[in-house]
Parts: structure tokens; C-alpha cells; sequence
């Protein structure tokens, strides 16, 4: 089967995967009910049809990322409402040498009130509850998390399988994942093996990542690419399929440590391969941009380009994630200017 899904020469938006619709005719027969009541992407077999002919058409892309900024402007009370729902889809993120109990204590404190309260009632959102989309933290540090959130309904998500190199023995990352599955965690981001897509052992990746599922149980797995040090964007591509294949619940870019994290450009192959696997197999798989997501005016042009790809249900945090920090205090800053129309210093907004 040949695909060639970035093969498009123009700027306009694409049609968003249907979901809270009737399934499109090009989905399988088996596909699942729309996600609300659907079934959690179970992957399938390595097939090497499926990546064997995918292209990524460059200069098509860089033009339609491009295009983005000066095709698309929110403002006032609309971008506060997309600010805002941006902060329930962050997954709220300590990943430094320096981490302690206490500092992953005061970070679970913001998940709960992200915002403060007085700007969330000048907004009409003072009676509606509002809190990210999940704290992530190192394995250390996860049954800490998990009582600090009790009764909030907040995820923990645990880095693991060595991160961010991703370079222990295989075994061992199996019994890392099993054991922040037992203290508590609901998520967990992994790391590739990028010597496998390097080396075009896309099997391997695909057994790798298969052993990472089952290791993961009922928790929800994010398949980190560290796509900064796959080199090309064919390369992001075919990784990025055959960890949905092995049964990806969500495809990250970066672990935040490489020199190049998200970019608009790899984001748009990220989403142009969730588009096409869920048009093959009707499973409907979450992406998580992280790394250099640190401004309310970057995170604005994700969400765009978000519901430009993928539709309007990929706005929610069942599916879309963002890795980050300070992103949040830049949001608030925003919020606050919109609400006094004064800007206050960064410091007035601490994460942790």
C-alpha cells in the first residue's frame, strides 16, 4: 500500500478526522465506536507495507507551517478561552536533578489551581472546575505525586525506560514501568531505542514498544520519539507508525534533554501520520508536543494546527498533551493582562 499523506503542494487546512460523526467509509469495518465509548488503540502486528513507501514532502510542509502565524490570529476573549483550555491539556512536568518531595508536592498543589482565582472569576470560570492535564515526574517521585493528587482525579505520569537515553538493558525498563504502574502511575512516557529507527530496524522498534504496552497494563503509554536526533522527517514518520502499530496510546516528540524539542514542522508529520493510521484502523491515538512549548502565543499555533489536522475532539486532553513548565506561568501572565490589561513580572507566577 503506498501512502504519501505530506505530499500536498498548498497551504489550505486538511479535513479533520471524523469522530463524534459517523465513521468515514475509508475506515476498516472493524473500526471502534468514536472515542467517548471507544476502545483504547490496541495496535497490531508489524506490517512493513505500512511504512515501507511513506515520503514526507518537505517543502510542502515548511509552507504550510509557515503559513500558520498569518492565517490564524485569536484574540481577547477568545484567546483566553483557548488558554485556557490549553492548561487542561498540560501535563505538568519536573524532570531536573535538583527534584525533591517537597518541590513535587507544590507542583501537584498548581495542577489542582493552575489559575489563580480571582482572574478565573473576572473570566466567568469562578464555578467550573479547572486543572491540568496530568503531572509528570520521575519514577522517584511518583507515589509522592499520587498522594498529593489523591481525590483531584489528576494522572500521574512517570518518565521511564531509562530516560532520556533511553539506553539501559531492555529488562530493566520493563521492571522500571511495572514498578511505577504499582506506586500509582496512570501514564507513562517511554523512550525509544533511536538506534532502531536510525538503523531502519523498524521491527525491533515495533517489539520494543509492543513489551512497553503489555509492561504498562491498564496505564496509558506515550511513545517519546526524540525526534531532534532522528534526522529526517521520514524517519519521524515511519517511528511515529510503528509505535501506533505496536500500541501507542500517544506519540511525544522529545524528552525536553535534546538540542532540537517540538517544532511546528515535526508536529505536522507527527499529525499527518495519526490521521492516517486512524483512517486505516479507526483507532484514535493522542499526540504530546514537549520541549520548547513555553509561550501562550507557541502553544496557540499547536492547537491550531491541531484542529486544522486532526479536528476539534484532538483540543481535549483524552488526546492532546503538552509537555511543560513555564508555559503555564506565561498563560497566566496573559490571562492577568487580559483581565487588568497589565502584564506582571514572570516571578508573580511560580510553577513549583
Amino acid at each position: 500500500m503506498t501512502s504519501t499523506p505530506l505530499r500536498r503542494e498548498t497551504g489550505a487546512a486538511t479535513r479533520p478526522v471524523p469522530r463524534s460523526t459517523p465513521r468515514a467509509a475509508t475506515l476498516a469495518d472493524d473500526a471502534p465506536a468514536p472515542r467517548g465509548g471507544a476502545a483504547r488503540n490496541p495496535g497490531r502486528d508489524f506490517d512493513a507495507s505500512w511504512i515501507d513507501d511513506l515520503r514526507v514532502n518537505l517543502s510542502a510542509a515548511e509552507r504550510r507551517v509557515a503559513s500558520l502565524p498569518g492565517r490564524r490570529s485569536v484574540k481577547k476573549d477568545a484567546q483566553a478561552g483557548w488558554l485556557l483550555k490549553a492548561v487542561t491539556c498540560i501535563d505538568l512536568t519536573t524532570l531536573n536533578g535538583d527534584d525533591t518531595a517537597e518541590r513535587v508536592r507544590r507542583l501537584c498543589a498548581k495542577a489542582v489551581r493552575p489559575v489563580r482565582a480571582d482572574l478565573l472569576e473576572a473570566l466567568g470560570f469562578g464555578d467550573r472546575p479547572l486543572h491540568t492535564g496530568a503531572v509528570c515526574v520521575y519514577h522517584r517521585y511518583v507515589a509522592a505525586a499520587v498522594e498529593a493528587l489523591q481525590g483531584t482525579g489528576i494522572p500521574v505520569a512517570a518518565v521511564s525506560t531509562g530516560f532520556p537515553a533511553g539506553l539501559t538493558p531492555h529488562e530493566l525498563k520493563l521492571r522500571e514501568i511495572e514498578a511505577s504502574v504499582r506506586d500509582g502511575a496512570r501514564e507513562i512516557d517511554i523512550v525509544i531505542t533511536r538506534e532502531h529507527a536510525l538503523a531502519g530496524d523498524w521491527r525491533a522498534l515495533h517489539d520494543e514498544m509492543r513489551d512497553y504496552r503489555q509492561a504498562c497494563g491498564d496505564a496509558h503509554v506515550k511513545a517519546i520519539l526524540a525526534t531532534g536526533e532522528l534526522k529526517t522527517m521520514r524517519n519521524v514518520a515511519k517511528a511515529s507508525m510503528v509505535c501506533m502499530m505496536a500500541g501507542a496510546d500517544f506519540i511525544k516528540t522529545s524528552t525536553g534533554k535534546e538540542g532540537v524539542n517540538a517544532t511546528p514542522l515535526v508536529t505536522l508529520v507527527m499529525l499527518r501520520m495519526i490521521r492516517e493510521y486512524a483512517r486505516r484502523t479507526g483507532h484514535h491515538v493522542g499526540y504530546k508536543p514537549a520541549g520548547g512549548v513555553s509561550t501562550a502565543k507557541g502553544v496557540l499555533e499547536y492547537q491550531v494546527l491541531m484542529k486544522e489536522e486532526l479536528g476539534r475532539d484532538w483540543l481535549e486532553p483524552d488526546l492532546f498533551r503538552i509537555g511543560a513548565s513555564s508555559l503555564l506561568a506565561d498563560i497566566e501572565r496573559q490571562l492577568e493582562h487580559h483581565v487588568t490589561g497589565r502584564y506582571s513580572a514572570f516571578h508573580r507566577h511560580p510553577i513549583a
